[in-house]
């Protein structure tokens, strides 16, 4: 019998910390329209002659931070780990491959490899919890645009949206309360931002996103595609499981890029508003992602770190992300069999 296949997809990561890898990934990650989503001579002018050679430097010396000389990427490593667990848990019956959007190892040669073996079916699954089109809809756009070329096609599905999936809020709060929520001053949820414009395009109406208080504060049939909607979702069901009050908790969004408005309130300006106010240990979730990587190990431990004890503040705790967490492993075996 023909195995199943199914293909993880996380975001990528260079293939080294070194400048010239991390300048190689940013522009294959920055140049996608889903990504900078603006006409294409100015996206390939603002990557290419201003984002790129600015940024690759920096991001460089970022990514020497967190890289491990003995495991690599985190997000590569802990990725690894869950293609391990998910196929093992899977069994022979189904072929079960990773890949990146961006860099190694690529959607081309995992999908190839489950083509080779004449799998079945094949089920996608992007690894991001929330959906937004320049994650999860650049995962299957990119899937569509290479399995178009085939001459026989198989069944191919794919995962959207996985942002209330109780096993994945059970395994964020159970990694919470090793940290004891209840002795800190106030906890955040920090997803990662989207350009205010990206999120305006989900909303078919024309006059929901934006334009009604409090619009992703609460899942509805408008707003169900949101990926701001669907972030305060998240929080809210992993808020719920540790009986957070909700002044206890603020929704915010990181890692910014330009001068256009993105999704707010802004995780930085929270920082701040809550160290002015006298707060003075702050504990952390990151939900967007499913395994540690630059934005939450680097971002959130060092620089919220610092810029809240410059502040008066005394301590930021990251609570580490999914990774390889059982309960988590679980979640995609189901996810892959439904």
């Amino acid at each position: 019998m023909a195995k199943k296949g199914i293909l993880l997809v996380n975001l990528g990561t260079p293939d080294s910390p070194q400048t010239a890898d991390v300048r190689k990934y940013l522009n294959e990650f920055l140049m996608d329209a889903r990504v900078i989503d603006v006409n294409p001579v100015l996206r390939a002018f603002l990557v290419k002659g201003v984002i790129v050679p600015f940024r690759a430097p920096k991001s460089a010396k970022l990514y020497q931070e967190i890289w491990s000389a003995e495991t690599g990427s985190p997000l590569l490593y802990y990725s690894q780990l869950q293609h391990k667990a998910l196929q093992q848990r899977l069994g022979d019956e189904y072929q079960v491959e990773l890949a990146m959007r961006y860099q190694s190892p690529s959607i081309q040669s995992a999908l190839d490899r489950l083509k080779a073996n004449l799998v079945s079916d094949i089920k996608v699954i992007p690894l991001f919890p929330q959906y937004a089109s320049a994650s999860t809809g650049s995962v299957h756009d990119k899937v569509m645009e290479l399995v178009k070329e085939w001459q026989t096609i198989p069944n191919i599905s794919f995962i959207n949206s996985f942002h209330d999936n109780e096993k994945m809020i059970e395994t964020f709060a159970n990694n919470g309360r090793k940290y004891q929520p209840e002795t800190y001053d106030h906890i955040l949820f920090s997803f990662h931002g989207l350009p205010q414009r990206q999120i305006m395009k989900c909303d078919h109406t024309g006059n929901y996103c934006l334009k009604v208080d409090g619009c992703c504060n609460t899942l509805n049939d408008t707003n169900k595609f949101c990926y701001s909607a669907q972030s305060y979702d998240t929080a809210r069901l992993i808020a719920e499981k540790l009986d957070l009050p909700q002044e206890k908790y603020t929704v915010c969004f990181q890692s910014r890029l330009g001068s256009d408005p993105w999704v707010q309130p802004y995780t930085s300006e929270i920082v701040a508003k809550l160290a002015k106010e006298g707060k003075k240990r702050l504990l952390v979730f990151c939900p967007a992602f499913v395994a540690d990587c630059l934005e939450t190990v680097y971002e959130v431990t060092e620089e919220y770190g610092a810029e809240f004890k410059a502040l008066g503040g005394e301590h930021v705790q990251l609570v580490e992300s999914l990774n390889d967490a059982p309960l988590w492993i679980d979640a995609i075996a189901e996810m892959a069999r439904g």
